[in-house]
């Protein structure tokens, strides 16, 4: 009988987030609060718990207070079993350098590795949302007798230029023939001529090889240092590359509706977009699935509560999540997640909309497909996300497509 291989697990959590702005103004794109309750972290790690792994580690660098504080106070692991997940920062063991990019942190990194002495290293970033069981991933990998196997999440041909898409071999579709930074003119695939192999960012490497893709890495001086744009196309040169079709990943409690999930939650508009997954009857993303739960830190808060306001007006909340400590009197909520200990007074309007927690809404305020951070404060009769033209002049980010973002502590005034 041939013993289990260990396993380690490491987490990229060190990314600027420049396109989530102002939500990553103060915080690691990781930390940046989703769902009400959860941090984009949870869902990686949770991911990885549930698959069995208990020794996980989360490099950070920019802006890590907030992600190293939800780390050690959420995640906290029995040291009986050997388990445990830790923050580490960049240590600049190889010099006065921060990390240069994705394998680079690797690359600083190789004494945890060296410590836990894995069989195998499974690589993932920290700021997607999805349910994945690593375990089948894992045997896949195994059997494959590739060194390093790729995630791959099928997306629409059109949306090939947005993502590094896996090219795979005709006669074998479980090997890459060629991985194919944000193509142009990507081809379908054969099963599926409307649909690409999109990387997940989430990698599975033998441990020998992975040390020495990304120490040979490390002395290329044109190299960007990337994990995809870099250790990949390393791996696919030598032969060496598998890809895993996500597809064939079945999670348990998982529906035909949300069984192929994912989102990269990178710009604002796919970070409203993904909440907006979440609160339909039929929800595209479900948060209830109790056997494969989506881990967060536990509040020490009371119930949320609806009320009549002071005068006598009823609220309602339709198609929405509202989280504990929250209280709304006399609010109309519709299409809307409510963070923590959030308040809103008498005859308020929110609709549409993202809230993180302790926001202000002061009685009468209107609010209309936004982003409200942290500790942001409506006064009586304010709004936002009503007039566009009053927003931009006040310094708030407007999208494209019309969403308003409010930055983490902005009192706005009627």
């Amino acid at each position: 009988m041939h013993a289990a291989p260990k396993i380690f697990g490491i987490i990229l959590a060190g990314g600027e987030g420049k396109r989530l702005m102002p939500l990553t103004a103060d915080r690691a794109k990781p930390a940046v609060p989703f769902g009400g309750q959860y941090r984009l972290i949870d869902f990686a790690i949770s991911n990885l718990i549930n698959s069995g792994l208990g020794q996980l580690v989360v490099l950070t660098q920019y802006k890590s207070h907030s992600l190293d504080r939800h780390i050690s106070q959420t995640w906290r692991m029995s040291p009986l079993l050997d388990s445990y997940v830790t923050s580490v920062p960049a240590q600049q063991r190889l010099g006065k350098r921060w990390f240069s990019g994705s394998a680079d942190a690797i690359l600083q990194s190789l004494n945890l590795i060296n410590d836990e002495k894995p069989d195998i290293v499974i690589v993932i970033g920290a700021d997607h949302v999805y349910r994945m069981d690593f375990r089948q991933m894992l045997d896949s990998h195994i059997a494959s007798g590739a060194r390093a196997t790729v995630a791959g999440i099928r997306q629409p041909l059109s949306m090939a230029n947005q993502f590094g898409v896996i090219d795979v071999e005709p006669t074998d579709p479980t090997k890459i023939r060629q991985f194919l930074e944000k193509p142009q003119d990507a081809t379908g695939l054969a099963d599926a001529p409307h649909e690409v192999l999109a990387s997940m960012g989430n990698y599975i490497f033998d441990t020998d090889a992975l040390i020495e893709a990304v120490e040979a890495d490390g002395e290329q001086p044109t190299s960007n240092h990337d994990m995809g744009g870099d250790i990949i196309p390393y791996f696919v040169a030598r032969g060496e590359s598998g890809v895993y079709d996500m597809k064939l990943n079945d999670v348990p409690g998982s529906t035909d509706r949300d069984r192929d999930y994912w989102r990269d939650v990178g710009t604002i508009e796919s970070f409203f977009d993904a909440h907006m997954d979440l609160i339909s009857t039929l929800p595209i993303f479900n948060l209830y699935n109790t056997q494969w739960p989506i881990h967060a830190q536990t509040l020490n808060s009371p119930p949320a509560k609806f009320v009549r306001d002071s005068v006598g007006r009823i609220g309602n909340a339709i198609d929405s999540i509202v989280s504990l400590g929250s209280v709304l009197s006399g609010t109309h909520l519709e299409r809307s997640v409510v963070g923590p200990w959030t308040l809103a007074g008498g005859g308020s309007t929110i609709t549409d909309s993202v809230l993180f927690d302790h926001v202000r809404v002061g009685q009468g305020a209107r609010i209309h497909r936004a982003i409200l951070d942290k500790n942001v404060v409506l006064a009586d009769g304010a709004t936002v996300g009503v007039d566009r033209e009053r927003d931009a002049h006040r310094g708030f980010t407007i999208t494209d497509t019309g969403i308003t973002v409010v930055g983490k502590g902005i009192h706005v005034d009627a």
